[in-house]
């Protein structure tokens, strides 16, 4: 998720800080709120997520495309 459409601004390091990487649905308190989700289960998350919003299934393959550019599939290179 981009950090400006998360509501809670990001994340929350270990000291309480803001993420400048991980939005608050995937990291708080400086670490993964799911440290075993593989990528593959986070491309079918997606994938199910734009189902239920009915999103075309071209906008589902291209969200679900996208999952590997995420910080936390490359590597975070804070700002």
């Amino acid at each position: 998720m981009p950090l400006q459409f998360d509501p809670e601004g990001g994340g929350t390091e270990a000291d309480g800080s803001h993420s400048s990487c991980y939005c608050s649905y995937c990291y708080a308190g400086g670490q993964f709120r799911e440290p075993e989700l593989a990528l593959d289960a986070m491309q079918h998350r997606v994938r199910q997520l734009m189902r239920q919003r009915n999103a075309p299934w071209y906008v589902r393959a291209y969200m679900a495309h996208r999952v590997p550019t995420l910080a936390r599939w490359r590597g975070c290179k804070k700002r």
